[in-house]
């Protein structure tokens, strides 16, 4: 098929890369010059594991361009751009409605019929009471020349791709048979046949929250036990790989730590929950999810404040991104560990192995970068773990340049050794 992708983010960009994998040509569709220049480079627009082979093995089938003219080549076009958060948690539905119009404006000049697929993040009755109005105000009524669907996405920075051809689930939502037809065509050459729900609109965007929701509180109450673990001196890790054990629970999101991060939890978990109150509901379970993620980082904070009098001394953040193999600081825990320091008067030494040090050096441009950890370390009375890069595991000569051996660990990956003075998030 040749489908088009509205939206080259870490969602459109992967999209393109595994469509096109998948056989498909593929048309990227961005109003940034410099991201379509980067696609039609044969380079992914951003850093993702796997992401640049695709592009690389499958140059002949992706082309990019700037112009919404170009979904009337195509069979179907996957709506992808952000849905940014406003200041109550609300999305803001501007991009994607001036998506629609413009893409609507493309349609209005084609004789057959097309697929809309939404798959930005839109709260359940947005597609239907918004994005497709602005569709038919140039390209006429839905079901005559167009059918929109949400197809929302279930990716993870670090393992997109992975995650996009070997799927938990693919979600169809449309009661359109011709859109559910051409969906199905995209996605039958997955190599693992995953399970394909298929549903209604509403139905299927409520699923993303749903999904992000239940993981972010799956995450909060591991690390809930895990505080209270450490208060009576017992083994988190040791606890939740008996809970894992259970086929109710399972294994996944049982690392209890600093908490999560990230553009989509934080964004999306918000989002349900202005959504709630749009209706008269309060959320509280929801708000204590959030309550408790934000209390981790003030938590490793306070074990510091246990050992070392931070003012006027050095102290080393090891991690960035809020997750290993992505460069992104978005939602990151690093943040408010490096504002908690500034506000204690330490002198803020900082290393990620990816690219995050240059974009954090915008919000925090007091805050000395280094090239490797040990440059971190060095003379520091105090270092916080805050991402899991597997490299900071490896790390054990490099703690003696340090002025104090006091290590507060938010991930589990540092090795105590004689001579420090180590001390668990939650164990």
């Amino acid at each position: 098929m040749h489908v088009s992708v509205i939206g080259s983010g870490y969602v459109g960009a992967t999209l393109t890369g595994c469509l096109a994998a998948l056989g498909h040509e593929v048309t990227a569709i961005d109003v940034d010059e410099s991201v379509v220049a980067s696609i039609e480079r044969g380079e992914p627009p951003m850093s993702e594991p796997g992401l640049d082979g695709l592009y690389a093995d499958h140059a002949d089938s992706i082309t990019a361009t700037t112009e919404y003219a170009a979904v009337r080549e195509t069979d179907c076009s996957f709506l992808t751009v952000q849905t940014p958060a406003r200041d109550d948690g609300s999305i803001d539905p501007s991009v994607v409605l001036a998506a629609a119009e413009s893409l609507g404006e493309a349609l209005d000049a084609k004789d057959e019929f097309h697929t809309v697929a939404v798959k930005s993040t839109v709260i359940p009755g947005m597609v239907e009471e918004q994005v497709v109005p602005r569709i038919e105000q140039v390209a006429g009524p839905e079901g005559e020349a167009f059918a929109a669907a949400v197809n929302p996405e279930f990716q993870a920075q670090g393992s997109a791709v992975d995650d996009f051809m070997y799927p938990d689930k693919v979600v169809l939502g449309t009661d359109d048979e011709r859109a559910l037809a051409t969906l199905h065509a995209v996605y039958d050459q997955l190599p693992d046949e995953p399970p394909v729900v298929e549903t209604g609109r509403r139905e299927a965007a409520m699923m993303k929250y749903a999904n992000n929701a239940f993981l972010a509180a799956k995450v909060s109450l591991i690390n809930e036990l895990g505080n209270i673990c450490k208060e009576y001196g017992v083994d988190s890790y040791a606890v939740a790989e008996a809970m894992g054990l259970d086929d109710r629970i399972g294994s996944q999101f049982l690392r209890s730590g600093v908490g999560w991060g990230g553009s989509c939890f934080p964004k999306d978990t918000d989002a349900l929950r202005a959504a709630a109150r749009e209706r008269s509901y309060e959320p509280e379970l929801l708000d204590a999810v959030v309550g408790v993620n934000e209390t981790q980082p003030r938590r490793m904070l306070e074990l510091l404040d246990r050992h070392v009098d931070m003012a006027g001394e050095r102290v080393a953040v090891l991690g960035l991104a809020f997750k290993p193999d992505t460069d992104d600081i978005r939602g990151s825990r690093a943040k408010p560990v490096i504002a908690g320091l500034q506000e204690r008067g330490a002198s803020v030494a900082a290393y990620d192995p990816s690219n995050a040090s240059e974009t954090m050096a915008a919000t925090y441009p007091d805050v000395t970068y280094t090239d490797s950890a040990s440059a971190a370390l060095d003379g520091a009375i105090g270092a916080l773990v805050v991402t899991d890069w597997p490299v900071f595991g490896e790390l054990d000569g490099e703690f003696d340049a340090m002025a104090r051996q006091v290590v507060v660990d938010g991930r589990r990956i540092i090795e105590s050794r004689e001579g420090m003075t180590y001390e668990g998030l939650t164990w």
